[in-house]
């Protein structure tokens, strides 16, 4: 009996650990280059979101641009990238047919304004 519970106990806790290891999010939003979302966009006025969703792709994706990083703009917050969601950003951008407002669903850790990002997926509504 004793060795069944713990068995049970030890099954318990390695599950809550895997468990913690995928406590990913998801944010649903643009893409758009840090200079854009702290600089120019805000300084635009009324909504910054909707004003980062009309940023062209080629915009974001020139050099000087790029190179300030990327984020997601969701829920009227900015997230900004890590090096890793940097280059799959790029190739979500690339990839997309759309030139302004394509929508994105980005996977990843988020911890303060920054998300480690796993996966990003466009949104074809």
């Amino acid at each position: 009996m004793l060795k069944k519970f713990i068995f049970s106990l030890t099954a318990i806790m390695a599950l809550s650990l895997v468990a913690m290891a995928y406590d990913d999010n998801s944010l649903v939003g643009v893409i758009v280059d840090k200079n854009c979302a702290t600089g120019k966009v805000p300084k635009q006025g009324g909504d910054v979101q909707t004003a980062a969703a009309n940023e062209s792709k080629g915009c974001i994706l020139m050099d000087s641009c790029f190179k300030s990083g990327l984020g997601v703009y969701s829920d009227g917050k900015y997230y900004l990238f890590d090096a890793k969601g940097n280059e799959l950003g790029k190739a979500a951008l690339e990839k997309s047919k759309k030139d302004k407002g394509a929508k994105f669903k980005v996977t990843g850790k988020v911890t303060g304004n920054t998300i480690a990002v796993s996966t990003i997926e466009e949104i074809t509504e």
